[in-house]
C-alpha cells in the first residue's frame, strides 16, 4: 500500500491597491493614506513605490470595528 501525501496549498494572498481599499471603506484614496500615516489602519506592504494592503488584514481590521493600529494603543 502506498501512502499519498496531501499537500495543502493556500491561495496567494490578495493585495488591494488604495482605490480598492477606499471603495471598501467608502472614502477617498487620500483618506486611506491619512489613516495609514496616523497609525489608524493597517500598514501597507511596500512593493517598490507601490503600496498594497493584504485583503485579509483589511477585512479583519473592519471586522474588529476598525481599531487604531498605532503601536501605543491597545
Amino acid at each position: 500500500m502506498t501512502e499519498v501525501q496531501s499537500t495543502t496549498t493556500r491561495p496567494p494572498a490578495k493585495l488591494l491597491d488604495v482605490q480598492a481599499v477606499a471603495e471598501l471603506l467608502d472614502c477617498s484614496p487620500r483618506h486611506i493614506y491619512r489613516l495609514t500615516y496616523t497609525g489608524r489602519m493597517p500598514a501597507p506592504v511596500k512593493l517598490g513605490t507601490l503600496a498594497r494592503w493584504p485583503q485579509r488584514a483589511i477585512e479583519e481590521w473592519i471586522g474588529n470595528g476598525c481599531p487604531s493600529c498605532d503601536e501605543g494603543s491597545l
